[in-house]
């Protein structure tokens, strides 16, 4: 006999952040709401640090000032959503996220490598979802950056999004971002 499945209760982002401001969840837990579900994030490897503050570098040099890069911090993605992606580039300047976490950001940037299948599926889906027009995981499996765009609802379910266009991009390549069209990335800048 198969087991019925569990009810699941899913938290709001608004309550998720009650939790946190009154210290029931602290920077130690590395935890993400997702789909109003919450997830553990795993520890970071040396390598995985070490690419997360490479792409940091990259992405501040190829935005400018009128973006700012933010290192593992939440962003407002919808009512049950606030991931923390390992790099993400937002509009203006860190005060004017003083009073709510930002929910339109020009590009969001994983770094994965245990985590690739995740980055890839799970939050691909809650990205394209939300309408990120771009969305990179840094691949070090493989050693290349997956460039993700033009979000669309996936034929197969009602609530399933993914990303039309994804592009590998090894070493040697050089990107631009959307919102970015100036700027040129080197990938193996990227990279370890």
């Amino acid at each position: 006999m198969k087991a019925p499945p569990l009810p699941l209760w899913r938290m709001t982002r608004v309550r998720f952040d009650r939790l946190v401001d009154v210290g029931i969840f602290g920077p130690e837990d590395r935890v993400e709401l997702l789909d109003g579900l919450l997830v553990a994030r795993g520890p970071q490897g040396r390598r995985h640090a070490a690419v997360v503050v490479l792409v940091r570098a990259a992405l501040e040099k190829a935005f400018g000032s009128a973006y700012h890069v933010r290192e593992e911090k939440p962003i407002a993605l919808d009512e049950q959503s606030e991931p923390e992606p390992d790099a993400v580039v937002v509009p203006g300047q860190p005060r004017d996220y003083l009073d709510a976490h930002p929910s339109r950001p020009a590009l969001i940037v994983e770094v994965a490598e245990t985590s690739l299948a995740i980055d890839r599926l799970r939050k691909g889906s809650l990205y394209a979802r939300a309408e990120i027009a771009e969305y990179w995981v840094v691949n070090l499996v493989d050693e290349v950056l997956e460039v993700y765009r033009e979000p669309v609802r996936a034929p197969s379910g009602h609530d399933h999004w993914k990303y039309d266009s994804v592009r590998l991009l090894r070493r040697n390549a050089v990107v631009t971002p959307l919102a970015a069209p100036r700027a040129r990335i080197r990938v193996a800048a990227m990279l370890p």
